[in-house]
């Protein structure tokens, strides 16, 4: 999944991030990022998507750094993957 998600956000970057995101990844991701507790309405762009991954795996998003990495994605990928476990337990309880 990891090489998967690399490749796709290279070669296709404006498609919707659904096609490889699950709805509470793509919230859970939006809204710990954000740190704003309502996820938006529409899902963002793969690139977005993998570009908010990676932060949460220590990419910096500069100006200058290019694309994340497969390293820095795999470690944005571990804590999503908690995050989203907790969105899902949160949904469930309200």
């Amino acid at each position: 999944r990891l090489l998967w998600l690399t490749y796709e956000s290279r070669h296709n970057p404006d498609i919707s991030c659904e096609t490889v995101l699950d709805t509470i990844e793509w919230q859970s991701l939006c809204v710990s990022v954000s740190k704003n507790p309502i996820p938006p309405e529409k899902p963002p762009t793969l690139r977005e998507a993998i570009r908010m991954i990676a932060s949460l795996g220590g990419f910096l998003c500069r100006k200058s750094d290019g694309e994340p990495g497969v390293k820095t994605i795999w470690r944005g990928l571990r804590r999503l993957h908690d995050i989203a476990a907790t969105w899902k337990l949160a949904q469930q309880t309200t």
